[in-house]
């Protein structure tokens, strides 16, 4: 017996109508890709389900080639039938082509982010493999270039602060030297003060040495008694020395 015709209807049974939904989706995208094979042409198909989840096939890695085209076509299509309609309706028109462009690029960006990946096939799997890896090298080839400058740029601060500190220990140095020098000074200065003080501090008189210098006099008797000037000028200031008158 042959297959009976199937009423194109709404399947009521949700089990059922998932079940064909399934089957009918992937003989659909088989269909697709035969075309594209044996008739060498540019097909791509989109699907979403009741749940609004995304099933695609493109006979190019790059759907979103496919899409531009189709949208160059039906977007000059249109302007050619619509060039004497209101603007208003053109704008309809290029919110329409904006707004399919942006599901693309949401559907681009999920699948990079590793997410709604069912509908892929091998081959659309590979190519988004490829563009991760291509993509992956230029981040890492980026991150390197900022690492090597950032260490460049480590490495210029660090010869910059050794000088810096170089300079600075020498100025110290010379500090402590000039420091010492003048402590030097100071110290010679005092000590010379030392001195002059000592030399102008008149010493106090012997007795004995006044006595003994009387007698001997005395028994020279060439000075009556009276201390020699000389010796006495060599122990007293001039301003102590005066005559006793006896």
């Amino acid at each position: 017996m042959g297959r009976g015709r199937v009423q194109l209807k709404r399947i009521e049974n949700k089990i059922n109508r998932q079940v064909t939904f399934s089957k009918r989706r992937s003989g659909l995208l088989k269909k697709a890709h035969e075309i594209s094979v044996l008739c060498d042409a540019e097909v791509a198909l989109i699907v979403f389900s009741t749940k609004g989840k995304l099933f695609e096939y493109s006979s190019d890695p790059c759907m979103e080639r496919i899409l531009e085209r189709y949208e160059r076509y039906s977007y000059a299509e249109r302007q050619l039938v619509v060039s004497d309609q209101p603007q208003s309706e053109n704008w309809t028109l290029e919110h329409a082509k904006l707004k399919a462009r942006l599901e693309v690029l949401q559907k681009n960006q999920r699948n990079f982010m590793g997410q709604d990946l069912d509908g892929l096939s091998i081959k659309e799997l590979q190519n988004l493999e490829h563009q991760l890896d291509s993509a992956l090298k230029h981040i890492r080839s980026r991150k390197n270039q900022l690492m090597y400058e950032s260490i460049s740029e480590l490495n210029k601060k660090d010869k910059a602060l050794q000088e810096q500190n170089n300079t600075l220990a020498k100025k110290i140095k010379e500090k402590e030297k000039a420091l010492a020098a003048q402590q030097a000074q100071f110290e010679r200065q005092a000590d010379e003060m030392d001195l002059a003080s000592s030399v102008l501090v008149p010493q106090p008189l012997e007795t004995s040495n006044i006595r003994g210098s009387s007698q001997v006099g005395g028994d020279e008797g060439d000075n009556d008694g009276m201390v020699t000037p000389s010796r006495a000028n060599a122990i007293l200031p001039p301003w102590m020395l005066r005559p006793t008158n006896e």
